[in-house]
């Protein structure tokens, strides 16, 4: 339960840093998070809400700014909820994350690597080829936002560019705005999804109501004008389908392997194609293949690891719950000449244990599980000699790590940042076990 609480502007000395991006005072004996503020600025602050453990504000002057503060590259930084650490230079965010990880294994996994890898990292700006933006038409400015959503708040954020997003979707905003307002169902769109492919640009438009004819011919004149192709989503996600014949297979590319991947718009794939490419890399290099090992690939998607690690002569068992990602996974092997891989569709959150390609040996098992991390399936990785661990959260990971260490005898290696997410407080990593 949290109450507002009176602005009165406070003089504040920042400590820390959240796990959100926002800076960490202490005053009266309570902790406030500052939005906007860094670790060794003084500021001038105000509450904006009171909770039980903590309270919120925002910084409404710099007394004493912090060595490592630079200007955000987006003029509406400090409006837009998709980036919160622009205002941090770029060696001082990974610091940060790197921080992040290691206080999470240390405090909850009960364990430190013995060897803390550089972060990936790559382009600042321009790295994010999947987006979803929040689409809303505003009576009151008489036209449609599109973007990501305010900080702390559900309206959309009034941009007129966005310099995170891969081109040429960056430069997409203002016409999209000005498409969606000339259409008879503005009010009815809710949302445009990004895919921003090595071949081509995915816009899916989710429909609330049927576009008219004269709708899809203004939409047919901006796919046209900005070379991009156009999917419709009336429902579900297997209601998109393409406005017409000229949507292209979409393909993104793993150059140092020789591979090209086919995806459809809403498939995931990595957000950052620089940073997926080292971290495809690393898994590689750090699990020292050998031929004819075999090789499990655990939440494998469309193959992003399985394909690689079978062009280093592993005999590659691929699984993930998508059975539609599984079909393209297989698709894409046969696309670049592999057949030594192998996939299947499986629940990886309950019990596998009794599952045929289960309860084979592996020389090596590759994890990379959603947000909730993969508890439920270490039972089935735990008797390979060693196990790849890409995480999206650090608490989950470090969970997982206490058990592998702690229940099964591995010990952690390496660890290190993948900066997937630049200019957020997103942390991704990854973590190599090994059992002697």
């Amino acid at each position: 339960m949290s109450r507002r609480a009176k602005r009165v502007p406070e003089t504040v000395e920042i400590v820390g840093l959240t796990h959100d991006g926002r800076g960490v005072a202490r005053t009266d004996g309570k902790t406030l998070f500052v939005d906007g503020a860094l670790p060794g600025e003084t500021v001038e602050a105000v509450r904006l809400r009171r909770r039980k453990t903590h309270d919120e504000g925002r910084v409404l002057s710099l007394l004493v700014s912090a060595a490592n503060r630079v200007e955000p590259m987006c003029p509406r930084f400090d409006v837009c909820g998709g980036c919160s650490l622009q205002h941090l230079a770029a060696p001082a965010q990974l610091a940060a994350k790197e921080k992040v990880l290691l206080d999470n294994l240390e405090r909850i996994g009960n364990v430190s690597p013995e060897k803390v890898l550089p972060a990936a990292h790559g382009p600042g700006a321009g790295y994010r080829r999947r987006a979803r933006l929040g689409v809303r038409w505003v009576e009151g400015k008489g036209r449609a936002l599109v973007g990501f959503r305010e900080r702390f708040s559900s309206f959309i954020a009034d941009v007129e560019f966005c310099p995170v997003l891969a081109p040429p979707a960056d430069r997409l905003i203002l016409p999209l705005s000005d498409l969606i307002g000339s259409l008879s169902l503005r009010k009815r769109i809710p949302q445009v999804e990004i895919s921003v492919a090595d071949n081509a640009t995915a816009l899916v438009f989710r429909l609330l109501d049927e576009p008219t004819e004269n709708d899809l011919h203004a939409i047919r004149r901006f796919r046209d004008r900005h070379d991009v192709d156009i999917y419709l989503q009336r429902g579900g996600i297997d209601t998109v389908t393409p406005l017409d014949e000229r949507c292209k297979p979409l393909m993104y590319s793993l150059p140092d392997f020789g591979l090209e991947y086919r995806f459809l718009p809403t498939d995931f794939i990595q957000v950052n194609a620089d940073v997926n490419r080292r971290m495809v890399g690393c898994a590689s290099d750090h699990m020292e293949i050998e031929p004819g090992w075999k090789v499990l690939d655990l939440f494998c998607g469309l193959g992003n690891f399985s394909l690689p690690l079978a062009q280093l002569g592993a005999l590659v068992t691929g699984v993930d719950g998508d059975a539609k990602l599984i079909e393209r996974a297989r698709h894409n092997a046969r696309r670049n000449g592999i057949d030594t891989a192998a996939f299947f569709v499986a629940n990886l959150f309950e019990d596998c244990r009794d599952l045929p390609w289960a309860r084979c040996a592996y020389d090596a098992v590759l994890l990379d599980p959603p947000r909730s991390g993969a508890r439920e399936i270490l039972p089935v990785v735990a008797g390979a000699r060693q196990i790849v661990y890409v995480s999206c959260h650090p608490g989950t990971l470090a969970r997982d790590t206490g058990t592998l260490v702690g229940e099964y005898g591995y010990r952690l290696a390496r660890a290190g940042v993948l900066d997937m997410f630049p200019h957020t407080a997103h942390v991704e990593s990854i973590a190599m076990f090994v059992r002697d």
